[in-house]
């Protein structure tokens, strides 16, 4: 078989606009899918702390299952991995988590007795820290 002439050989490659326009089309793609990919961290720490105060009423409900109250609030959710030495002491108590969860954004859960909109409640101030907002900032309680 004979050898093809010297200008039949082609060199194939990518030209510099082509690259350009597939770095375009990735550029949009990224910008369109990055912000939908962050709200859902949001979402999955709301998630997160409704799952926690839901185990934390577990909690106080086991609790006042086996000392015919919840605790008090000076005690607060402490009372659900340490005894209280304070106020009315608990006749049967018994470690009831082994430790007591942070929020998702890192602060400690509030604890409310009596509540303001149940027998007591249980709360994260959200993602801003205080009281009310909407969204992410929004309060996550044991009322909703």
């Amino acid at each position: 078989m004979p050898k093809p002439p010297r200008h039949a050989l082609i060199v194939r490659g990518f030209t510099l606009i082509e690259l350009m326009v597939v770095l375009v089309i990735i550029g949009v793609l990224a910008a369109l899918i990055v912000p939908n990919v962050l709200d859902r961290a949001d979402d999955a720490r709301v998630t997160a702390a409704r799952t926690d105060v839901n185990n934390l009423m577990q909690a106080l409900k086991l609790y006042k299952l086996d000392n015919q109250r919840y605790p008090s609030a000076e005690q607060g959710l402490d009372a659900l991995v340490r005894k209280p030495t304070v106020g009315a002491l608990p006749p049967n108590w018994k470690p009831y988590l082994d430790k007591l969860p942070n929020d998702p954004w890192g602060r400690p859960y509030q604890y409310v007795n009596p509540g303001v909109k149940g027998e007591i409640d249980v709360f994260s101030f959200g993602a801003d820290g205080t009281p009310g907002g909407d969204g992410n900032n929004a309060d996550v309680g044991s009322w909703q």
